[in-house]
Parts: structure tokens; C-alpha cells; sequence
């Protein structure tokens, strides 16, 4: 009785949410707002570590708070990411993302005119605090939106992410050197790919408010409280998410530096580096899709664990020989990050409960992540090799795997709960 009682609130909190309009222009604006959001969800963070060298210069910034700047992320994603919810159920996801756009155009526009660390770091934190409410609340877009897509929608926000990704990282600095050495420029120059994302997510409020406020008002109705930390499956997707994001920084930190530990240039282990984020774009757009016709998604976390666990492996006995391979083992194994995001999207019945998941996921597997890098660096420091941290990679791995295939089952988070 209960549990019927529970099932037709939440139904009924579905239900009143109005179809989306029949014309297509709507949708049509929102696969680009999607897209072009996806896109600006990284370069924040990967045109940084290109420049790093020259920012810490131009600024003043000392070693120890270029450590921090490099946590910021995962620490912002994990503290604004949990106030998304709150936000999508005041005034609508839509327009909680149009306001990240924003908080991110602003916040890449103003940092490389700060002459001082403290302005530069809270500059980030303002772009970083828009990436993290739209990372918590694209998923329930796609959701709401596009109901019988998700894989493939979820697929294209996911390449436009990877694109960005790479993008920045391959294009800081040439911007830079063009107008003569300047960061200020080879950063903020992304202030403007930010600021074209902006217009069609005004687009998308102008000229579907009820839609969004139907959004909203279901978010309001499903406002009760629901335990997530009762569910098996949430704490997988929070493990998981943790997990995928420690060997995605890992791997974005540090794989450069073990191949040049062994022996090669540091322009082949850029180019080595440049494969693994590259690759991940097409990886990112057709994953979704085939995890969406499965009906238990446990069976790719397997074989992305393994290709992980391979890569590692050949890192640590063979790195220069076969170092192609392993970034191609890495790059598929990288693409943990999609199918997690497909998962979020299909393991709750409404919008608002993926708004709720995604958050607790991301807040979660955010903390998870936090450590990774820094204990890598710090075993690597302490031992001098690679060993012991790719030793500690794979471990993570195989937790990731098991609770992968937890993830993957075929449930819902509310019939847990």
C-alpha cells in the first residue's frame, strides 16, 4: 500500500508536467543550447594547466596555491553541485544553466585581468561554480526534454564535453603565442566561446517558459525528502562517478610526466596525452546509445575496467614500447565518464529525481576524487617511480568495476527508497 501510495505521488508529480510544444524549433534550439554548454564545461580547467607556468608568474601565485588551484574543481563541482537541486526547484534547470553560462563567461572574462592571486582564484570559482550546477543539471534537461533519447542525447553533450576538453588544451597556447605570449589572452579568449553558449539558452527561456516552469513546478512537488543514501544503486553511481573522475585527473596530470620518465620527448607524450582526451569524443557520442538498448549497462563498466587495468599495466612494464596502446586502453577506459552520466539519466523515473541523483552522484564521486591526484604525486615523490601509484590506480580500478556492475542493473533509485 505504501509503496503504491509513494509511486502514484511521484506519478502524479510527472504527470503534471506539459508536454514539451510540437514544433520542433524548440528542441531544435535545445539540442544546440545542450551542445554548446557541453562544450564550455571544461576549457575553464584544461586551458589553465597549459598555461600554468605563465599564470603563477603574471600573478604571484607560489607553488603551494597552484597545488590548491588544481583541487579547486573537484572541490567546487562537490559544493555547488549540491546546491543545484535547490536552485532548479526555485526557478527551473533551464534557467539555473542560462545562469551558469553566465556565472562561466564571466568568470573567464574577468580572471586574466586580475593582477593578483586571490582575484585570479575567486574569478575561477565563479566559473567553476556555473560549470557545476550545469554538470548536476544537464542530465535532467536531457531527461525532460528528450525522454525517449537519452543515450543519444546524453552521447552528444558528452562529445560536445570532450571536445572542449581537448580543444583547450590543444589551442591556449598558439592563441597566446599569436598575440604575442599573452595568457591573459590565451585564457580569456574562452570567455567568448562561453558567451555565444549563453544565447540559446536565452533562446530556450524566451520561447518556452511554460515548459520550463512545468519543470519547475514538478521539481516543487517532488520536493519531499528522499533518502538517496538508502539506495544501493545511488551510492554506485557516487562510487563509480569518484572513481572514473580520480583516474580522469590522474590521467590528465600525470601521464605525460611517466612517459617522459620514460625516455620519451615531451612533445610525443603532449601528443600521447592529446589522444587519450581526442579519442574520448567519438567513445562519448556512440557509448550512450549502446548502454541505452542494453538492458544491463554492468557489462561496458567491465570492459572499460579492463582496458583501465591493461593500460596501467603496460604503463608500468613496458611504457616506452608499447605507449600508443596503452593511451588507446585509456582513452576507452576514460569514457567511464558518459556512460555514468546515461546511467544517472536512467536510473530515476522523473526529472526531478535525476536532478536529485545527479547531484548526490556528482557531490559524492566529486569528494571521492578529491585525494587521487595528490596521493599519486605524493607516492611518486615518496618512492621515485611509478609503481606504487599505478599499483594504487589499478586497485581503484577493480572497486570501480564491482561497483560498475552495481550501477548497471536495471533499477530505479525510487523503488529502492
Amino acid at each position: 500500500m505504501l509503496r503504491e501510495k509513494t509511486t502514484a505521488t511521484r506519478t502524479s508529480a510527472t504527470d503534471a508536467l506539459p508536454e514539451p510544444t510540437t514544433s520542433p524549433w524548440p528542441r531544435r534550439i535545445m539540442v544546440a543550447a545542450l551542445l554548446l554548454a557541453a562544450i564550455n564545461l571544461r576549457p575553464a580547467i584544461s586551458s589553465l594547466g597549459a598555461m600554468m607556468e605563465e599564470v603563477r608568474d603574471g600573478v604571484g601565485m607560489n607553488g603551494t596555491v597552484a597545488g590548491l588551484l588544481t583541487s579547486m574543481p573537484a572541490v567546487c563541482f562537490a559544493i555547488f553541485g549540491s546546491l543545484a537541486p535547490r536552485l532548479a526547484r526555485r526557478f527551473g534547470p533551464a534557467k539555473v544553466v542560462c545562469g551558469g553560462m553566465v556565472a562561466i563567461t564571466a568568470g573567464l572574462l574577468v580572471r586574466p585581468l586580475l593582477g593578483n592571486t586571490a582575484g585570479f582564484l575567486a574569478a575561477s570559482a565563479l566559473a567553476l561554480a556555473g560549470i557545476a550546477v550545469s554538470n548536476v543539471l544537464l542530465p535532467a534537461i536531457v531527461k525532460r526534454w528528450f525522454p525517449d533519447r537519452v543515450g543519444p542525447m546524453t552521447g552528444l553533450y558528452s562529445m560536445g564535453l570532450a571536445l572542449g576538453t581537448s580543444a583547450a588544451a590543444a589551442a591556449t597556447v598558439p592563441v597566446a603565442h599569436a598575440f604575442g605570449g599573452s595568457w591573459r589572452i590565451g585564457l580569456g579568449a574562452w570567455a567568448l566561446v562561453a558567451a555565444v553558449a549563453v544565447l540559446p539558452w536565452f533562446g530556450v527561456l524566451r520561447g518556452d517558459r511554460k515548459t520550463d516552469g512545468g519543470t519547475r513546478q514538478a521539481a516543487q512537488a517532488d520536493a519531499q525528502p528522499v533518502r538517496l543514501t538508502r539506495s544501493p544503486t545511488a551510492w554506485a553511481l557516487g562510487v563509480f562517478f569518484g572513481f572514473q573522475a580520480t583516474a580522469a585527473y590522474v590521467t590528465l596530470g600525470w601521464l605525460p610526466q611517466i612517459y617522459r620518465d620514460a625516455g620519451l620527448s615531451a612533445g610525443t607524450a603532449g601528443v600521447l596525452l592529446a589522444v587519450v582526451m581526442g579519442l574520448g569524443v567519438p567513445l562519448a557520442f556512440v557509448l550512450p546509445r549502446v548502454a541505452e538498448r542494453l538492458k544491463h549497462q554492468g557489462p561496458i563498466a567491465v570492459v572499460m575496467g579492463l582496458c583501465g587495468l591493461a593500460g596501467y599495466a603496460g604503463l608500468w612494464l613496458w611504457p616506452h614500447g608499447g605507449a600508443w596502446v596503452w593511451a588507446l586502453l585509456l582513452a576507452v577506459s576514460n569514457c567511464s565518464f558518459p556512460l555514468v552520466l546515461t546511467l544517472i539519466g536512467m536510473r530515476s523515473r522523473t526529472g526531478a529525481g535525476v536532478v536529485k541523483l545527479s547531484a548526490f552522484a556528482q557531490s559524492t564521486g566529486y569528494v571521492i576524487s578529491i585525494p587521487g591526484p595528490l596521493v599519486v604525486g605524493g607516492l611518486y615523490s615518496a618512492t621515485g617511480g611509478w609503481g606504487a601509484p599505478l599499483g594504487l590506480m589499478a586497485a581503484l580500478m577493480v572497486i570501480q568495476i564491482g561497483v560498475g556492475v552495481v550501477a548497471g542493473r536495471d533499477r530505479v533509485v525510487e523503488d529502492e527508497i
